[in-house]
C-alpha cells in the first residue's frame, strides 16, 4: 500500500467547473493511468492522429500528477523535479530551475489548488527561505527561489490567461516585484543586462563553460546571456500586464521601460551578425562573443522579445543538420562546433545532447514565433516535425519515458539513473499540444483565441472540457461530420453548448463569459507527515518488509507503480495471515474520507484478497470499529 489518507473538511474559496461534454471515450482515453478517476476530474482530454503525441500527452499527465507532492496544509502542494529530493533541493524537495514549466504545464488542471499552492511555495512560502550563499547552491544569491533562473512572472502570467484567477494574480504582485529586483546583483547597467553561470540557468558544462579561462568547466562561463535576459524581458511585461489589472499605471510605465531597455541591450550586444544568432557574452575576460551557436539563442522568441522586424535567420538552424537538427533532437549545441558531445558520456552536459527542458522552450519560441510574428523562416509544418521529433524522443522500450536527456543520434536516454530519473519532472509536453499544436491561446480579457497548427492531412481533432476561465471548453475538427457527428468542420463548445461552428479551421476568437466563483468545501491531508515530525501523525503496521518503511505510506507522495523504489510500504514476506495498517493521527480528528492507494509490482508484492477499514472512537473503549 502507498498511501493512506484521512481528509478532513476545510473551506476554501475556489471555482466550480459547469458540466462539458461526453464525445470521446473517456475510459479508453484513460485505460493506462492509474487513479483514472483524479484525470477524469482534472485533465482536458485530447484525441489526435498521432498515436505517438497522444500517448505521450496522457502519459505526461501521469508523470506530471506524480510529482504533485503534498507537503502538509500549510503548504499544501509542490511540483517537484525529481521523485526522491535532491540534497541541494529547497525544503520538501523543490528546485526552482523549472518551476517555470512546472506552473506552465500545471496550469491546465481543472483544480486551481495545486497551480496556486505551487506559486505561493516559491513566492510567498519555503522558496523565499534563505540558503547558503556557497558553490553547491550557487554563491551569488541567497533563497531558494533564486538558486537557478526562473521565468516566475511569466509562468504566473500564463496560469493568468487560462485560469482568469484576477485576485490571486494581482495578490502575488508585490511578491513578483520582489523576485524580480533580487537579481539586481547580476545585471551591468553599462551593458544594459544580467549576467549568469550557465549551471545556475540549469545548463552545466556548455560550450561557454568550456571556453571559460576560469578552468572551471562546471562553475566557470559566467556571462551574459540570452536565458536569463529572455527570462527578465518576459518578467517584466508579465508585471507590467498584472500591474495594469490593478490600475497601477507607474509600475506598469516601469517595467514596460525596463523591457524595452533589455530588449535594445539584448540586441545590441547580444546578436551576432556573422553568426546571425543570439550569443553568450563573456562577464570576465574582454566581455567576447562566444562562436558557438548554442539552443538557448531561441529563448528571446518564446518571451515574444526580439523586435517584429528583427531577423529569424536563427530558425533556419533548427532544420540544419550541421546545427540543431537530429534523429532525437533538437540537440542543445549546434554539430559543427568543437565542443559538440564532448565528454557527453558523462552527466551532465549541455554540448549536445537532446534535453527536454530546452526543446520544449524551444518549441514555446516557435510557437510564438508562429502566433506573433509575420516571417517567413519556419511553418506550422516545421512545428509539427519539431513536435512529433519530441515524442518520438520520449520513448524507451516502445513506451513513452523521460529522464534528464536523450542521445541526440541513438535510440537511448544518455543521463538516465536507475532511482533517480524515472519520470523525470523537468519540462514541458502538455502545454506545447494545447497551446501550440491545438493552438488554444489563451487570453486576458473575456475571450479564448483558437489557432491550431495542425497538419493539413489531419482530418480530426479534439481536446474536450479543458477548463478555461472557469468554463468547460471543447473543440472539434472533423473534416467529414462523422467522426464525432456534431458537424463538419470545427466546432467549439462552452459548458456543453455549441458556441462556434466553421467549415475551416482559421484562427477564430469567441467570448467566454467567466464563470461565477462559489465557495465548495475543500479537504486537507491531515494524515501526511512529509518531514517525519514526531509530533505529527505516525504511520504503523503488523509487519513491515525490510525494504519498506510504513512512514513512506504516509510521505505525500504517490507514485506510478514502474518507478523502482516506490514510495510505499508493503507487508512482503510476512509470516503472518493477516496484516495491517495504521495511522495515528495524535489528536482527535474529524475526517470526512479516507483514500487508499494499493500497490502491485506483478511479483512478490501483489494486491490484497480483501481488505477492512477500521476506526477507533474516541468513546470506543479501545475497540477498533469496521
Amino acid at each position: 500500500m502507498r498511501a493512506a489518507l484521512p481528509l478532513a473538511s476545510l473551506s476554501l474559496w475556489q471555482q466550480t467547473l459547469a458540466a462539458g461534454t461526453n464525445f470521446l471515450n473517456h475510459a479508453e482515453l484513460l485505460s493506462g493511468a492509474e487513479d483514472a478517476a483524479w484525470f477524469e476530474k482534472n485533465i482536458p482530454l485530447i484525441e489526435v492522429p498521432s498515436a505517438q503525441i497522444q500517448d505521450v500527452y496522457y502519459y505526461r499527465w501521469q508523470t506530471y500528477k506524480e510529482h504533485l507532492a503534498y507537503t502538509g496544509a500549510q503548504h499544501g502542494y509542490l511540483a517537484t523535479e525529481f521523485l526522491h529530493p535532491a540534497s541541494y533541493g529547497a525544503p520538501f524537495g523543490g528546485i526552482v530551475a523549472a518551476a517555470g514549466h512546472h506552473i506552465t504545464e500545471g496550469r491546465w488542471l481543472r483544480d486551481p489548488v495545486y497551480g496556486r499552492d505551487l506559486v505561493n511555495y516559491w513566492l510567498a512560502g519555503p522558496g523565499q527561505l534563505p540558503k547558503p550563499a556557497t558553490d553547491d547552491v550557487n554563491k551569488d544569491t541567497y533563497d531558494w527561489a533564486h538558486e537557478y533562473s526562473f521565468w516566475a512572472a511569466s509562468a504566473v502570467w500564463k496560469q493568468y490567461l487560462v485560469a482568469g484567477d484576477g485576485n490571486f494574480t494581482t495578490g502575488h504582485l508585490d511578491n513578483l516585484v520582489r523576485q524580480y529586483r533580487a537579481w539586481d546583483n547580476h545585471f551591468n547597467p553599462d551593458l544594459g543586462l544580467y549576467w549568469q553561470v550557465p549551471v545556475w540557468d540549469a545548463t552545466e558544462y556548455t560550450a561557454a563553460s568550456y571556453e571559460s579561462p576560469s578552468g572551471d568547466a562546471y562553475h566557470g562561463g559566467a556571462g551574459y546571456r540570452p536565458t536569463i535576459n529572455a527570462y527578465q524581458y518576459g518578467d517584466a511585461r508579465a508585471i507590467a500586464a498584472i500591474a495594469s489589472l490593478t490600475g497601477d499605471t507607474a509600475l506598469q510605465t516601469e517595467y514596460e521601460q525596463r523591457a524595452e531597455s533589455l530588449q535594445q541591450a539584448l540586441e545590441t550586444h547580444l546578436w551576432s551578425e556573422s553568426q546571425q544568432f543570439f550569443m553568450h557574452r563573456d562577464r570576465d575576460y574582454q566581455q567576447k562573443l562566444l562562436e558557438d551557436r548554442e539552443i538557448m539563442g531561441f529563448l528571446p522568441w518564446m518571451f515574444n522579445m526580439p523586435s517584429s522586424n528583427f531577423s529569424t535567420e536563427p530558425f533556419k538552424q533548427l532544420m540544419n543538420t550541421k546545427g540543431f537538427a537530429s534523429t532525437f533532437g533538437p540537440t542543445t549545441l549546434e554539430q559543427r562546433s568543437k565542443w559538440y558531445m564532448y565528454e557527453a558520456d558523462g552527466c551532465c552536459r549541455w554540448d549536445g545532447p537532446s534535453w527536454p527542458f530546452a526543446t520544449s522552450q524551444t518549441l514555446a519560441a516557435v510557437e510564438t514565433l508562429l502566433h506573433e510574428y509575420q516571417q517567413s523562416t519556419i511553418t506550422s509544418t516545421d512545428y509539427v516535425n519539431l513536435l512529433e521529433t519530441y515524442a518520438k524522443t520520449l520513448y524507451k522500450d516502445g513506451k513513452p519515458y523521460v529522464a534528464e536527456a536523450h542521445h541526440p543520434t541513438e535510440d537511448r536516454w544518455i543521463y538516465d539513473g536507475r532511482d533517480h530519473s524515472e519520470d523525470y519532472n523537468h519540462s514541458t509536453f502538455v502545454d506545447n499540444v494545447l497551446a501550440g499544436l491545438l493552438g488554444l491561446r489563451g487570453q486576458s480579457d473575456n475571450s479564448l483565441t483558437i489557432r491550431p497548427l495542425v497538419p493539413s492531412s489531419w482530418t480530426y481533432f479534439a481536446v474536450e472540457n479543458l477548463a478555461y476561465h472557469g468554463r468547460s471548453i471543447t473543440v472539434l475538427w472533423d473534416e467529414s461530420g462523422t467522426r464525432y457527428n456534431q458537424g463538419k468542420g470545427l466546432s467549439v463548445f462552452i459548458d456543453g453548448v455549441l458556441a462556434l461552428q466553421s467549415g475551416s479551421i482559421e484562427e477564430a476568437t469567441l467570448k467566454v463569459t467567466p464563470a461565477i466563483p462559489v465557495a465548495p468545501a475543500a479537504k486537507v491531508n491531515i494524515a501526511a507527515n512529509t518531514q517525519r515530525d514526531t509530533q505529527l501523525s505516525q504511520a504503523f503496521a503488523s509487519y513491515t518488509s525490510s525494504f519498506d518503511d510504513p512512514m513512506r505510506a504516509i510521505d505525500g507522495n504517490i507514485w506510478r507503480t514502474a518507478v523502482p523504489s516506490n514510495t510505499r510500504w508493503t507487508s512482503y514476506e510476512s509470516p503472518n495471515a493477516t496484516d495491517y495498517f495504521g495511522v495515528d493521527l495524535r489528536q482527535m480528528q474529524s475526517v470526512c474520507d479516507v483514500r487508499l492507494y494499493f500497490y502491485d509490482d506483478g511479483d512478490g508484492v501483489r494486491l490484497p484478497a480483501s481488505y477492512d477499514l477500521q476506526y477507533l472512537p474516541p468513546d470506543g473503549g479501545g475497540a477498533w470499529t469496521t
